[in-house]
């Protein structure tokens, strides 16, 4: 029997299910109209892929983690009761303990002695409390909200309103607005605002892992969530404005100053 090779056209229309059988076959005008189409299909699907990954990653630096995997930490004060304040604080007092830090950000505001405004649980042990006030400033543009990571190393997010310590909480850190809440943008934010700043936040993607973004130029509150949204995140937090900073090495994004008060980290051994 002799192997002839279908053409180009046929396979794709066989492939993309335009036919099945070769009884099928359309007319060789009619299959390269087809043929033409689907491929325009594709070339537009990957120039949108494409676009879209090349804007995300010139407007923000972002970094997942999985908290079943890597070891994830909220950093505030050393062995010695010291504020860490800059990554490169904590980052130096990693390397003493022979650990190296994977990936850093600020994680909640502060006050000006850079203790946490509000919740901040480390280790299990609350060392700041809930802040339920009322007052001016992003924190307390409610809802504000919680991020937590539970002894089981679960993520999640939730409004101030609704967070409850059942003494399985590990970290958390207290900061605000809410950036989405329950899949829905904040509805104090405004499209087309001008409002502009760099800002930090964290939400929770649909596969369970955090998704930490850092804008690398000014963005507004609802372009900000915008982005978190269309990720899938059910929730995301708004973690701070122009102070924040970003450590990711194998980006190769290195801001390691600072005056910060909570600092999220990622960490692994040096041997790793």
């Amino acid at each position: 029997m002799l192997n002839r090779r279908r053409p180009f056209r046929i396979v794709l229309l066989r492939a993309t299910g335009w036919i099945k059988y070769p009884h099928e076959l359309v007319s060789m005008k009619q299959s390269k109209s087809i043929v033409a189409n689907i491929l325009l299909v594709i070339t537009l699907a990957l120039f949108a892929f494409f676009v879209t990954k090349q804007t995300d990653d010139s407007q923000f630096v972002t970094y997942k983690v999985n908290t079943k995997k890597q070891n994830v930490e909220l950093f505030w004060k050393d062995d010695k009761d010291e504020k860490f304040k800059s990554i490169q604080n904590l980052k130096s007092w990693l390397y003493k303990n022979k650990r190296k830090l994977v990936f850093a950000m600020n994680a909640g505001m502060y006050k000006s002695d850079n203790s946490p405004l509000g919740l901040f649980i480390e280790k299990k042990i609350t060392k700041s409390p809930l802040n339920t006030s009322n007052g001016k400033g992003n924190f307390y543009l409610k809802p504000n909200g919680v991020f937590c990571i539970a002894t089981e190393n679960t993520p999640f997010i939730c409004s101030t309103s609704d967070f409850k310590n059942n003494g399985k909480i590990k970290y958390a850190t207290q900061s605000g607005p809410m950036l989405v809440i329950n899949g829905e943008i904040h509805n104090a934010f405004k499209e087309g605002s001008t409002n502009l700043n760099i800002r930090n936040g964290v939400g929770i993607l649909p596969d369970g892992n955090v998704i930490f973004a850092m804008s690398k130029t000014e963005i507004n509150f609802y372009d900000f969530a915008k982005y978190f949204k269309n990720l899938g995140c059910k929730n995301a937090l708004y973690l701070d404005g122009f102070v924040s900073r970003t450590y990711l090495p194998e980006k190769n994004w290195i801001q390691t100053d600072g005056n910060f008060g909570v600092i999220a980290g990622v960490t692994a051994n040096m041997t790793e």
